[in-house]
């Protein structure tokens, strides 16, 4: 009996992802977890360190959060001193978020930590199959973001 491979099923590839994204959530969250952070704290504060300060409403789609977690978030580093919140002289309703000296010193050691534990977990993909993947990853986010902006009943026909 000749031994057949079933064809490659998007469905599967997406259940592989899924996996692979919890299991690395499970992995990496202890070290948040270490410094009092969650989630949504950590990925302000990435953001905040990478881009620079910015106004609270433009951190949400920057992280992926709404706007009322990004207030909880930031409302939670700014009482840990990891934050500051600027109030525009112009624009009293639009505030500034910066990341503060206590916050840095905090966060860089967290993050190169978080950094080469990714790095580990990596270690099995040569740089051409990451590349591979960055690659087929993006393409796969393309078109279901694309999709996504088209009216639902254009999809279900």
């Amino acid at each position: 009996m000749e031994d057949r491979k079933k064809p490659p099923e998007a469905l599967h590839a997406w259940l592989i992802i899924l996996k692979a994204w919890r299991s690395m959530s499970r992995y990496l969250l202890p070290t948040l977890l270490e410094e009092g952070l969650g989630e949504s704290d950590f990925r302000v504060l990435e953001v905040l360190l990478h881009k620079g300060p910015m106004p609270v409403n433009a951190i949400g789609p920057k992280v992926d959060l709404n706007p009322g977690s990004v207030s909880v978030a930031v409302d939670r580093l700014y009482k840990k001193g990891f934050v500051s919140r600027v109030e525009s002289a112009r624009d009293r309703r639009v505030r500034t978020v910066a990341l503060t000296e206590k916050g840095k010193k905090m966060f860089l050691p967290l993050f190169r930590r978080h950094t080469a534990l990714i790095k580990r977990a990596f270690e099995d993909v040569s740089p051409e199959e990451l590349q591979q993947l960055e690659c087929l990853l993006k393409k796969v986010g393309k078109r279901a973001e694309s999709l996504a902006e088209k009216p639902r009943a254009i999809l279900e026909s």
